[in-house]
């Protein structure tokens, strides 16, 4: 596939943000010290489903999962697929390991660190889900290099996702969503905008459950959030 201009995902590959918070709790070190070296993706050589999982299941990829609630939504929903979630914040990989081992989740791998190092590990084609939900939103104009809703990350998400996947992205920023729209309009030959009708992006689908920072932003802050669903062509 031919990559669009100014797309090369090798050039944005800095992390940017924080990766760590206020102490971790005693219990919440634990799972970090013990738990997280068991279900981490390996440092180096190709992510698979076979490797990481034993057999050849659908896998799904999370860019930043937060606090980890829509992770292990979708792989409590999904028992027989694989679910790779990336988070370079520390607290939030500690939340995440609290709700895979109090779900007895078996079909979860992390990493704690930059997605797109391990997204790049992943063979083309091999993804059946990607999601990036509620990103930083970078707002002002000369971070907008920053944002992960880029042409080098999604030419490098849609290399990654086999075709007929799907690629989910949500955001309450309305700087954000129209950044990224603009983004996906270049993308037209490689997605497809999934909508059944002209609202569909306002009603969150079926499957899309809701993280505590999405909750946040509706209720306590008042923002209205936005879905999209794309499908790889």
């Amino acid at each position: 596939m031919t990559a669009h201009k100014d797309g090369d995902p090798t050039t944005l590959k800095r992390l940017y943000g924080r990766s760590i918070g206020k102490p971790l709790r005693a219990q919440q070190q634990d799972l970090v010290d013990s738990f997280l070296p068991k279900i981490s993706v390996p440092d180096e050589g190709p992510v698979t489903a076979q490797r990481l999982f034993g057999e050849d299941c659908p896998l799904h990829f999370e860019i930043g999962f937060g606090g980890g609630e829509h992770l292990a939504y979708r792989a409590d929903l999904l028992p027989n697929h694989g679910f790779i979630g990336a988070e370079p914040f520390i607290n939030g990989v500690a939340q995440a390991l609290t709700h895979i081992r109090d779900g007895k989740l078996a079909n979860v791998r992390l990493h704690a660190g930059d997605a797109l190092e391990v997204l790049g590990r992943v063979p083309d084609g091999a993804l059946t889900m990607a999601y990036l939900l509620h990103p930083d939103p970078w707002p002002k104009a000369r971070h907008a290099k920053r944002r992960m809703m880029n042409d080098g990350p999604v030419q490098m998400i849609a290399d990654k996702l086999k075709p007929g996947g799907e690629f989910r992205f949500g955001t309450d920023h309305p700087i954000y969503v129209r950044h990224a729209l603009m983004v996906m309009r270049r993308f037209t030959d490689v997605f497809e905008w999934v909508a059944d009708g002209p609202d569909a992006f306002r009603n969150r689908p079926s499957g899309w459950s809701e993280t505590r920072y999405e909750n946040k932003a509706r209720t306590k802050m008042g923002h209205e959030v936005w879905y999209f669903r794309y499908r790889r062509k």
